[in-house]
């Protein structure tokens, strides 16, 4: 099974900013989420939920217990599975993951996917630290594994998350049902695609340094550096470009400390330069957001979701949990049921066309900017023009200016990406 190789894609970024870093008073977190070029992610809108006790959901490959009331949630999502690649909830939680490789062998055996693992925590949680429990929890009960691509060659691989609420941040980094976690109370943070807690541990498996031991990776005494004694001896190349990256990240947080702002992060997320606006390898930022988490509970939380490829060229657009709030169609893939690649068994023979309505647009619009530079450069100004009016609607609800109209907040979303389906029509 082919389960990592030097050539294989291995990229996503995540950031957070917890004041005195953010500008503001509220936490930001951003993702970029990199995957394979042709890949469609949609935006989704999941209503929370009461559930029958006993009963069972059913995740990408497996089922799970469910529980008795979910939370409502907006996923960004690789249309073709059941769990997110980043997302936030009604209670102020937002999650993004990444793809890591460890010393600890990564199983064959369909499991959990990360972005399962992800979607069931945001649906579960309300707040990160809880987040954190529902994952870890999940983890020792059902482990990770399955291939994380559409595609018959499978890509599997253990997972890193970032975890964010109103109040604070925590990392947390996976090898097989092993965890260390980190907790982030102020300052800026980054992950990208490899194991960086070391010695400041805030939480971890309890068996986590026995195993360590038994396996010869660490020799029971002195202190203990999780990344080192996890991570593997000799890098790959792409784990090397993510080190990079990482790096990258790092300086431009340090450069915007105490002014980060969303559209700081967003600028971040489309920085070319550094590798963190991927496309590279048949691989590219697929899809990306960014969340205004305020401290004062009486402010809503703004999500910013493209959900279209290249966020450089792409339109954040603002999601608000409130009254009226529904699925956007035009960023809402087709279904294929029981037929779908990904049920029917051996997995991903054949291909379907997951593009969404605004994909489609998006795609076009990207073939003109590429091929006529008049029409293409006016698109791209539409689409800063819309994108400005979404972050000033932003920073006027923070403000209380729409304290007046707080019932019309739940369908904002859909109008932005109503508006931004007109201007490629």
């Amino acid at each position: 099974m082919a389960l990592w190789s030097p050539d294989t894609p291995c990229s996503c970024d995540c950031f957070v900013s917890v004041p005195p870093a953010s500008a503001i008073p509220a936490v930001i977190f951003a993702k970029n989420s990199d995957r394979p070029r042709d890949e469609v992610q949609e935006v989704v809108f999941v209503p929370a939920g009461t559930h029958t006790p006993g009963s069972r959901l059913q995740c990408t490959y497996i089922e799970v217990e469910q529980v008795s009331k979910t939370h409502a949630m907006i996923l960004s999502r690789p249309s073709w599975l059941w769990g997110a690649e980043m997302g936030a909830n009604e209670h102020g939680v937002c999650i993004g993951n990444e793809a890591v490789w460890t010393k600890e062998p990564v199983g064959e055996g369909e499991a959990l996917l990360g972005m399962d693992l992800l979607r069931l925590a945001l649906e579960r949680s309300s707040s990160a630290q809880e987040a954190l429990h529902v994952i870890t929890d999940l983890l020792e009960h059902y482990g990770q594994g399955g291939s994380c691509r559409e595609d018959p060659t499978p890509f599997c691989y253990h997972n890193t998350f970032l975890l964010a609420d109103r109040t604070e941040a925590w990392v947390l980094e996976t090898a097989g049902r092993l965890w260390a976690a980190q907790r982030i109370q102020e300052g800026a943070r980054n992950i990208s695609n490899q194991l960086s807690i070391g010695m400041d541990i805030s939480a971890e498996h309890p068996e986590l340094r026995t195993y360590a031991q038994a396996q010869g990776w660490w020799g029971g005494q002195g202190t203990f550096d999780f990344a080192q004694v996890f991570s593997l001896t000799q890098q790959p190349v792409r784990m090397e470009a993510a080190k990079a990256r990482f790096r990258a990240g790092q300086e431009l947080l340090q450069q915007q400390q105490g002014s980060i702002t969303a559209e700081v992060m967003m600028g971040i997320l489309r920085n070319k330069e550094s590798g963190i606006c991927m496309d590279s390898g048949g691989f590219r930022t697929t899809a990306s957001m960014v969340s205004i988490l305020p401290q004062d509970p009486t402010q809503p939380c703004v999500h910013f979701l493209t959900a279209t490829p290249d966020p450089s060229r792409s339109v954040f657009k603002p999601f608000i949990f409130g009254a009226g709030v529904a699925q956007a169609p035009q960023v809402l893939s087709p279904t294929f049921g029981a037929q779908d690649p990904v049920r029917t068994v051996p997995r991903f023979q054949t291909q379907v066309d997951r593009r969404h309505t605004l994909y489609r647009g998006h795609q076009e619009a990207l073939g003109l900017m590429e091929s006529k530079q008049d029409q293409g450069q006016q698109l791209r100004q539409k689409q800063r023009d819309l994108e400005q009016e979404g972050l000033e609607a932003a920073r006027g609800l923070l403000a209380g200016e729409w304290a007046p109209h707080r019932q019309e907040l739940g369908g904002l979303f859909q109008a932005f990406v109503e508006r931004e389906s007109q201007t490629y029509a």
